[in-house]
């Protein structure tokens, strides 16, 4: 069963890096339309009313400790991360904010480090993840010998994976005490939408409707919103809970991969034998940090065994 577990978790979590990988093209087409507050708006509106429509029932919390992770959950993983990734794809590619997020699994694995028993920072982690940031760093330069960044979207692409750190650990410590997936995945949707109306007021918003019904527009927001929100954010807690939240989020090592190469395909984004050797680095430093975590696992189960033997 535990065994089970452990591939479906793995499994979830390669899924819904794959959709998400693609989450930045899908975004950089609406940025023509639509403000980064409005295509965040518009994306978890969708998924909140998809996630009710599947479990309508309202999902209760033991106390209001507890309910200060769903709301820090909300605050972080959906208003914050987002509205700091949408604006970051304003003022850079759509590659470069992929590349740059990728990062999320060392942030991830720090603060899952002080702060949750059992998920702790390791020397062959920190090797993975150093091996992956260099191939971050050669695609981030795509074969180009001058460093051509766009410092303000680049920088914003770098806090949001610090504010998803924070959401991973908030979500495997709600994990943990067996609330419904779909139920708190939804709760914590409602709270960001719920900090999203104090963003909402500090932009100027399009009534245009027409905007709606240009298919390239209402197919990316159908996306973003029904599957890179409702069914990934179910599959990804899912994979929290079942693997905990450093072998999880070693999988973001792959949005690069994913996000280049939809970017080369669909907004035509240059590729080079950079992208290529780059995306090699990641996939290996992945596997470095993920094989640590795997282990680390069994190390731990093994001495729970032997204390109860």
């Amino acid at each position: 069963m535990r065994n089970h577990n452990h591939v479906a978790g793995h499994l979830l979590a390669l899924f819904t890096i794959l959709i998400w990988g693609t989450t930045f093209v899908s975004t950089k087409v609406l940025l023509k339309d639509f403000t980064p507050v409005e295509i965040l708006l518009f994306r978890f509106l969708i998924g909140y009313l998809v996630l009710w429509m599947i479990y309508p029932r309202a999902q209760k919390v033991v106390s209001l400790r507890e309910e200060a992770l769903f709301i820090g959950a909300g605050l972080c993983g959906v208003t914050l991360y987002f509205l700091i990734e949408n604006m970051a794809l304003v003022y850079t590619t759509a590659s470069n904010a992929g590349i740059i997020v990728s990062v999320a699994p060392f942030f991830t694995a720090v603060l899952a480090h002080f702060f949750l028993d059992g998920e702790r920072l390791t020397t062959r982690f920190v090797s993975g993840f150093g091996i992956a940031i260099c191939g971050i760093i050669l695609i981030t330069l795509n074969g180009s010998y001058m460093l051509q960044l766009n410092p303000l979207g680049d920088l914003l692409a770098f806090i949001a994976p610090v504010v998803w750190a924070v959401y991973s650990v908030m979500m495997r410590k709600i994990g943990l005490r067996n609330y419904n997936v779909i139920g708190a995945t939804r709760k914590v949707f409602f709270y960001g939408l719920l900090f999203m109306l104090p963003a909402l007021g500090l932009v100027e918003s399009d009534l245009n409707v027409a905007r709606f019904t240009h298919f390239t527009n209402l197919s990316n927001l159908l996306f973003l919103g029904v599957g890179a929100s409702a069914l990934c954010f179910v599959t990804w807690n899912q994979a929290v809970k079942l693997l905990g939240a450093i072998p999880t989020s070693v999988y973001i090592y792959l949005v690069p991969l994913i996000t280049v190469g939809s970017s080369a395909l669909i907004l035509h984004e240059q590729l080079t034998w950079a992208s290529i050797l780059g995306a090699s680095l990641t996939l290996y430093g992945s596997y470095i940090s993920e094989s640590t975590a795997r282990g680390k696992k069994r190390n731990v189960f093994s001495a729970k065994l032997r204390r109860n033997t």
